[in-house]
């Protein structure tokens, strides 16, 4: 069953800490320096403090970013710039935003997940995690004992029963805040303490499986230190903040995430692109970006599609996904992983042609991962990358697939938008239990 649970947040005293929107951010690991530097300009108790931290010359071990995010969280809530909740809650949340020149709004809920790994079936990821990230992450949490984002889950329910309790118990309920982002996502978040619709929510909770969207590392994370706290005799230490979303609800995007090549040995765009025709894809060449990307979305299933864009040229990549390669360069996985336009992408081209597998992708220093088209093809027009290539977005239905086969999709296969906002709510770990 999914453990899920009210919890008692900490959350900003408005009054004190100032105006909400200069106190969130987004994800620590969508955050440009220059995003960091706004946010820091922007309040001096916003989140990023405690999500992102700076780093210093001078950081050492004990006296560093982690040192000081742990200051910073006591400070503030013995100050009152943070309070705690006096009753268990569960917070819906709304985000009403534009993609792809039509409007959407995506209901879903704060609560705690109990992390425990993936062995039990309850918890299902879908994507690869990078050693560096989960470090990163894991000394945050030793060092503050919180969640300042939720990770991002979603629940198979087609009925709507749990957003429809959700919505009737908040219909004529203020929001807690009701903020604009930059990017101008609108999102509401409200407070629910009534223990029948928070008893209905767990109760209906305990029959579903959460697969994993945003939040990999994370959970890894709090599932780790948990176990660690544990085997140190503590064993309250297992919930973690988590944002749960409907896979029915029609507000829910999934945008690609474009791949950028870079420091690639003795590349020649002509010999790459005769290696491409040599492993069997057609390779078509398109008049521009407009007209490649309209291209790619008129591919039935059962064509794998990409763009490429390399020494000025667009290029439309195709290859059928019933051809034997495709099975034959992904031997072991499932069918459902094989027929993946991201692992085609990954086996057939950057593993395959150009030599980057999953140890080099962890390192980071040959692929680099954009979301807009646009950005990515003037990124490599710019010459710092070799060439961009461009994918089209994988469906949910397709990430349940591979979830449900047990296996993971290569780092970075999708993009959900948009994001969960840093500092709605804060889950204090460990707290709950002691009252």
């Amino acid at each position: 069953m999914a453990d899920i649970k009210a919890f008692r947040a900490w959350r900003y005293d408005f009054s004190a800490a100032g105006p909400p929107e200069t106190l969130v951010t987004q994800p620590y690991d969508v955050i440009s320096g220059a995003e960091q530097d706004a946010y820091y300009a922007a309040n001096p108790y916003n989140i990023i403090r405690l999500e992102w931290g700076k780093t210093a010359p001078c950081d050492k071990e004990g006296d560093d970013r982690y040192s000081r995010a742990a200051a910073d969280f006591a400070a503030w809530r013995k100050s009152g710039i943070l309070k705690r909740d006096d009753k268990p809650s569960i917070y819906p949340y709304v985000q009403e935003y534009k993609a792809n020149g039509r409007a959407y709004s995506r209901r879903g809920f704060l609560a705690t997940v109990k992390a425990a790994g993936y062995e039990d079936g309850q918890v299902l990821p879908h994507e690869e995690t990078l050693p560096g990230h989960k470090e990163d992450r894991y000394r945050l949490m030793q060092a503050c004992r919180a969640n300042f984002s939720p990770i991002f889950g979603l629940y198979n329910e087609e009925d709507l029963y749990i957003d429809k309790a959700l919505k009737e118990a908040t219909a004529d309920t203020p929001p807690l805040l009701d903020i604009n982002d930059a990017d101008g996502v609108r999102h509401l978040l409200w407070q629910i303490t009534d223990e029948a619709v928070i008893n209905l929510v767990e109760q209906a909770m305990k029959t579903k499986k959460i697969y994993i969207a945003d939040g990999h590392h994370r959970y890894e994370t709090a599932s780790r230190f948990a176990a660690d706290m544990a085997a140190q005799g503590e064993n309250n230490c297992d919930r973690l903040l988590i944002d749960l979303v409907n896979l029915h609800d029609p507000g829910l995007t999934v945008l690609p995430t474009h791949r950028l090549a870079k420091n690639l040995e003795d590349f020649s765009a002509a010999a790459f692109i005769q290696a491409l025709t040599d492993v069997g894809f057609a390779v078509l060449p398109q008049e521009d970006l407009a007209s490649l990307q309209k291209s790619m979305e008129d591919y039935p299933p059962d064509i794998a599609a990409f763009g490429l864009f390399t020494e000025e040229h667009h290029y439309l990549l195709e290859l059928d996904k019933n051809d034997t390669i495709i099975a034959t360069a992904q031997r072991g996985f499932s069918a459902a992983y094989q027929r993946l336009d991201v692992s085609i992408a990954q086996a057939l081209i950057l593993e395959a042609l150009c030599g980057v597998g999953r140890e080099q992708l962890a390192a980071g220093e040959h692929i680099c991962y954009c979301r807009g088209a646009e950005e990515a093809v003037a990124a490599a027009a710019g010459g710092e990358y070799q060439f961009a290539l461009l994918l089209n977005a994988t469906q949910v239905s397709e990430l349940l697939a591979v979830a449900a086969e047990g296996e993971k999709m290569p780092q970075k296969s999708t993009y959900f938008y948009p994001k969960v906002l840093a500092g709605l709510v804060i889950n204090a770990v460990g707290e709950d239990s002691l009252g």
